[in-house]
């Protein structure tokens, strides 16, 4: 058998198709599995990396703009679309898959589009809490949906469609306990451990937030906290905290980091974790069930964050902050009162897990299989 996998542009889009890309090998180790990314993206690095092999066509998105300059742009979109779809068809033709999965990005359009034309199952997974353009567009032509939570249904013209199947989690996030990964980390002295991350968009001001939040938490270490900065950001939140007299050298409570290389072990070790709302990033907080504070990127398109975070906060699961007006001072609040209530933090973490779907990728792989058959 043959699988045809199509996605791109962030490692949200990317991760899931790997996780299923994996668990159909390791089933089945005589399949094919083929992937269509868009020109220069970033699957066409993560992809090979994880060694599979990719194919790549020219696609750009849609603005959602009235401007002028945007319109014009729209309009070479649609022209690329149209030729896409096109290169898209050439592909599959010459691949012969038996279904075709698009796991998100504007790159699944032209490629979903071509299989069903051409008569092949065709399945999205939308990550993300409402459906973006791309699978709004793809809704017609999929003969499956798959979906991160029940209450995703409701967005959609063909609930007869939907799946849920939750968004693929990695194995390694479930191969340690809680004490396992504080232990490993060597923040098991009873302080719990708070962890903050920030996406590429927006990150500066946020950093900028966590500096004070550190200044504040130094005074006495209430807490452990393993922050992850980014490239950009990482000299500057050392000098910032230097600035406002903080030697992070002093305090090993306080880890700032460039990069959170062992993310799986430095979840399942947090008590309290403080980021964005990436769809991906919330599926594994619903995995591991740790409660959260989500400041929503205000620069994603279509809102995604904020509706993602809104899900999660309305079931009691998360304290939702917008980023404007935000400090360090008022993070530094919000984090102290979840911590030290103890039955607060119980009853989120029950909140946040009875959300999650920690077999997300087995769902996945049965709802492809189902089409199969």
């Amino acid at each position: 058998m043959n699988f045809l996998f199509t996605c791109g542009g962030t490692a949200g889009h990317i991760n899931p198709a790997l996780a299923v890309a994996g668990i159909l090998r390791d089933r089945m180790p005589d399949c094919g599995i083929l992937f269509v990314g868009a020109n220069g993206k970033m699957e066409t690095d993560l992809v090979p990396r994880a060694g599979y092999d990719i194919v790549t066509i020219e696609v750009t998105n849609i603005h959602r703009s009235l401007k002028p300059s945007e319109i014009a742009y729209n309009f070479r979109s649609l022209h690329n679309a149209r030729q896409a779809t096109k290169d898209a068809r050439k592909i599959i033709e010459d691949f012969q898959p038996d279904v075709a999965i698009g796991t998100g990005g504007y790159v699944c359009y032209p490629v979903l589009k071509a299989a069903a034309q051409l008569g092949i199952p065709t399945v999205v997974h939308e990550s993300n809490a409402v459906p973006g353009l791309t699978t709004e567009l793809l809704e017609p032509f999929a003969d499956r949906i798959m979906v991160g939570f029940e209450s995703c249904r409701k967005h959609y013209k063909h609930p007869d469609k939907i799946v849920v199947t939750g968004t693929p989690v990695r194995e390694d996030f479930f191969t340690l306990t809680r004490e396992e990964a504080k232990k490993r980390l060597g923040v098991n002295d009873g302080r719990p451990l708070i962890v903050s991350f920030w996406g590429s968009l927006g990150a500066a001001g946020m950093n900028a937030n966590m500096a004070d939040m550190l200044v504040l938490e130094a005074a006495k270490e209430p807490f452990h906290h393993i922050h992850g900065a980014g490239k950009a950001g990482y000299p500057k939140v050392l000098s910032a905290l230097r600035e406002k007299g903080v030697d992070p050298a002093a305090h090993p409570a306080l880890q700032v980091r460039e990069y959170i290389y062992d993310m799986a072990t430095v979840m399942r070790a947090a008590d309290l974790v403080i980021c964005r709302a990436g769809a991906s990033t919330l599926s594994e907080l619903t995995a591991l069930g740790v409660p959260a504070i989500l400041v929503p990127s205000p620069n994603v398109t279509n809102h995604h964050q904020e509706k993602n975070a809104a899900l999660l906060g309305d079931h009691g699961a998360a304290l939702v902050l917008p980023e404007e007006g935000l400090d360090g001072k008022k993070l530094f609040a919000a984090a102290a009162g979840i911590l030290n209530d103890p039955q607060r933090m119980e009853t989120m973490s029950q909140n946040m897990a009875a959300l999650g779907i920690p077999d997300a990728t087995k769902r996945i792989y049965d709802t492809v299989m189902t089409l199969l058959k």
